[in-house]
């Protein structure tokens, strides 16, 4: 990894360096937090945990052959060299963030409240059509994750994209710090860490941190469709290149051929460049991730043909709209996370189904004061998308239970069922008799409850 001795590690996070007898400019080849991944000459950065203190693994590491030790005490067994610091987490991130000054490679960072994995994605599969890119994996967006993605990187990458998620003020900046991003995009606003954040204006503000360690000359990408991103006019002299379905935006597309569960075809105008694209995830919210992708593609040099054929070549991830084919059902499986808009886009995939379509939706956390609101908002949404089957789990939605009946009431709708669980076990007992065979099932809540749990009976049972 450039640069990054023990030396030069000690100096980044201003720790002090001892019982170092090797090579002080020997490089070292990885670094980790966990001590199972630990490799010959990888740098182990010891945290404490809720539940697990690295410290009381410095000693497996040093016999396994670690470089060194980053540590906020000084170890039991002194075996080999080690950095004292008073934080781990923040001295993983200033690692993180001189390692990054060190290298010559593009980096795209992606922010806005819903769609930043898929969007990713995309933008992912098309820019691997020209160069050599490393991307976030799993939920490795936060304050621990970034960095160590960062800290991912070597030599042979060319374009780095980087998923960046929050739910405070102050997060971003501090994300920002460590990716030092050339490329910014902004998915979009909307109601999501409200119990932080407070309003969508707060929201904005938060997000738009991404902007405060920019690198010079970069560029940002943002849904012009989005009311509160057009407020941005320009940022450090650089006005935005906004993407979306309005033709008034640099980057559009119409056109658009919805294929259900099969994605969508739609043509997409970058200027005057305009061609067709498959766009194989479904959802109308996908035609938005794809032209994101476009817009950064362009930006990097790539040719209408290279960005089709990278947008036709995404891959669904697990837990995000990932669609799973059985003999006798298919599962949308969308329970990594949720908030009010989030959910309405999975309403909105699962009402394409041809199928008898059945909504198991749970409790969607961080939303602050109004939750319950929000929690009744998408029951009345999902009552009037006719959904066949409206199944409710969870204590805080009961609001969304009570929501859909009072709407089905109210159109006078006698075909939908609606249900409610107060927890995943009782539905998952009471399946085969609310379930049919032919059935379109949308699983989707907050990552805290465990939705996944119930993919796995469905496919199971």
């Amino acid at each position: 990894m450039r640069n990054l001795t023990l030396c030069n590690v000690a100096k980044a996070c201003g720790g002090k360096l001892f019982n170092c007898d090797m090579e002080l400019n020997k490089e070292v080849s990885g670094v980790v937090l966990d001590s199972r991944q630990i490799e010959e000459n990888f740098l182990f950065v010891a945290t404490k945990g809720e539940r697990v203190d690295g410290h009381d693994f410095i000693s497996r590491v040093m016999e396994a052959g670690a470089a060194g030790v980053v540590c906020e005490r000084e170890p039991d067994v002194v075996t080999g060299p080690y950095i004292l610091v008073e934080d781990s987490f923040q001295a993983l991130k200033d690692i993180a963030e001189f390692y990054r000054e060190q290298l010559d490679i593009k980096i795209v960072g992606i922010t806005g409240s819903v769609g930043k994995t898929s969007t990713k994605e995309f933008i992912a599969s098309v820019l691997a059509e020209k160069y050599d890119v490393l991307k976030t994996e799993g939920n490795y967006n936060n304050e621990v994750g970034l960095p160590l993605t960062v800290l991912k990187i070597r030599g042979k990458h060319e374009v780095a994209v980087l998923e960046m998620g929050i739910s405070d003020f102050g997060e971003m900046h501090r994300l920002s710090k460590v990716a030092r991003p050339d490329i910014c995009v902004l998915t979009n606003i909307g109601e999501c860490h409200l119990e932080n954040l407070k309003s969508r204006e707060g929201i904005l503000q938060a997000k738009t941190e991404i902007f405060d360690f920019m690198k010079e000359g970069g560029a940002v990408c943002a849904n012009g469709d989005d009311d509160m991103l057009r407020r941005i006019e320009e940022t450090r002299g650089i006005k935005p290149l906004y993407f979306g379905l309005d033709k008034s935006n640099r980057i559009y597309a119409d056109e658009i051929e919805n294929r259900g569960l099969f994605g969508s075809r739609a043509k997409i105008h970058i200027g005057d460049v305009e061609f067709a694209a498959d766009i194989p995830l479904p959802g109308g919210h996908m035609v938005y991730n794809a032209l994101a992708a476009a817009c950064v593609g362009s930006l990097l040099g790539l040719n209408r043909e290279e960005i089709r054929r990278g947008i036709g070549e995404v891959k669904p991830v697990g837990g995000r709209s990932h669609i799973i084919r059985l003999a006798d059902r298919v599962i949308i499986d969308d329970c990594y996370n949720a908030n009010p808009v989030s959910m309405c886009a999975a309403l909105d995939l699962l009402s394409t189904a041809l199928t008898r379509k059945v909504a198991v939706m749970g409790d969607m956390f961080e939303l602050g004061e109004n939750k319950e609101q929000m929690h009744a908002k998408v029951g009345e949404y999902a009552a009037g998308r006719g959904i066949d089957v409206i199944v409710c789990i969870g204590e805080i939605s009961a609001n969304m239970y009570d929501s859909a009946r009072e709407t089905l009431q109210k159109t006078g709708s006698k075909s939908a069922e609606v249900h409610y669980f107060a927890g995943k076990k009782e539905f998952m007992n009471s399946m085969p008799g609310i379930l049919q065979k032919g059935d379109t099932i949308l699983v989707k809540a907050s990552h805290g409850m465990v939705f996944e749990e119930i993919v796995k009976a469905l496919e199971e049972n």
